[in-house]
Parts: C-alpha cells; structure tokens; sequence
C-alpha cells in the first residue's frame, strides 16, 4: 500500500487531469456549436420605403420608412421588421407579396404591427422568407366563404384559381383601418389586406427593388 502522502498527491494529480479534460471537452462542443451556428446562419438586411401610391397625398405618413432583418437559421427564417414615421397607436398589416405597388399580385398575410406613441413599431415573424417563397395552387378547389362577414369587407373567393408556383420577393404594409388613414389625410380606399378584408391602403413596401427581384430572393 502506498504511504498516505504518496495516495494524497496522486489524488490530486488524477483530479487535475480529470478536470482538463472536462474543460477541453467543453471547449470542444462550444466551438462545434459556434461553428454551426456560423455556417448554418445568413443574414440579409433591407429598406422599407413609403408606398409610391401614397404620392397623391402628402400628409400620410411622410416620414413612413422601416428596415427588415433576415436570418435564415435553416429549415426556416426569421425575420424582423422595424417601422418608423407612422401615425402613432396605430395597427398596421405586413404581407409577403408578388410586387410591391399595385396590383401586387398574389399576396400572404403574415400578421400585424402595432405602433407605439412615437409612431414606431416592430415585430419579428417565422416561417419561409427566402429564395424559395412561393404560392402554388395545382388545381381549382373550394374555399371557406366569408367566415368573418364583416360589413363593408371585400368578400372571399369560393374557389381559389390554379397557378404554376408564383415566387413572392416583396414585402408591404398596410393601414389596418382606413379611417386610420382618413385621419391622416387620406383615401378612405378600402382593401382586402387584413384579417377581415377591411383595411386601408399600403403605407410601406419594398419598391426600392425590381418587381421581379424582390429582396426575399437576397436570402439563399
């Protein structure tokens, strides 16, 4: 048997390599994750400017302008919408549209923004905003009609068209309530870009890009 200060220092000795290679391994699986992280990630940031059919009206929103944020984490994206220069405590309607002025082509709710009482506001979304964004429809088929019934709505379709798939690039924002817009100055132009097929006109959009090369395509 070894003398007890011999066992002791042994001990010790064990302990220390044990907690090294603790430590490397740690270090290891950080790095690994970090690594991924780096390689799986995609960033892509762009402008929202106000919407050209605004033009005719030069008190709504004139300082309307927003920035988005794109990060693809993989399977899906994330992305992040700041806006500014609104009408403030304010609802408004985000799109993923075909093109980003009228008549805007095929278009897919994404969900609401709510500005504060400095006229700004910010939302992030998950899902598809990427190079592969589309709508497809193979064949013709029924749909719900006019579920919500809202009075002045513009009414739902009870059958969809067919289409090859159609890519969706742009973004647009809208005024969740035309009275919201009649406030500011503007058209009391009803359309179908919210919930119930009520709202106001477009505010802000991604127009600073082609029509058929929207920035969603700028995410790989």
């Amino acid at each position: 048997m070894k003398p007890a200060r011999q066992l002791l220092k042994h001990c010790r000795k064990m302990k220390v390599l044990w907690c090294a290679g603790i430590g490397i391994a740690a270090l290891a699986c950080t790095s690994a994750i970090a690594q991924e992280t780096v390689d799986t990630s995609k960033t892509v940031k762009f402008g929202l400017v106000r919407s050209p059919g605004l033009s005719s009206f030069p008190t709504v929103a004139p300082k309307a302008h927003g920035t988005v944020t794109v990060r693809s984490i993989g399977p899906v994206e994330i992305m992040k919408v700041t806006v500014e220069g609104l009408p403030p405590k304010t609802d408004f309607d985000l799109f993923v549209i075909q093109v980003p002025n009228a008549p805007f082509g095929l278009s897919w709710y994404q969900g609401d923004i709510e500005t504060d009482g400095n006229g700004k506001g910010s939302r992030e979304f998950i899902g598809r905003f990427s190079i592969e964004t589309f709508i497809v429809a193979p064949n013709i088929a029924p749909a719900p009609a006019d579920p919500f019934n809202e009075p002045g709505s513009i009414p739902d379709a009870t059958q969809n068209p067919a289409t090859n798939p159609v890519q969706t690039y742009h973004l647009g924002l809208w005024f969740n309530d035309p009275a919201d817009v009649v406030k500011a100055g503007g058209p009391n132009t009803i359309t179908p870009f919210n919930g119930e097929h009520n709202a106001g006109v477009q505010v802000l959009n991604t127009s600073e890009f082609p029509e058929t090369s929207g920035p969603l395509e700028q995410v790989k």
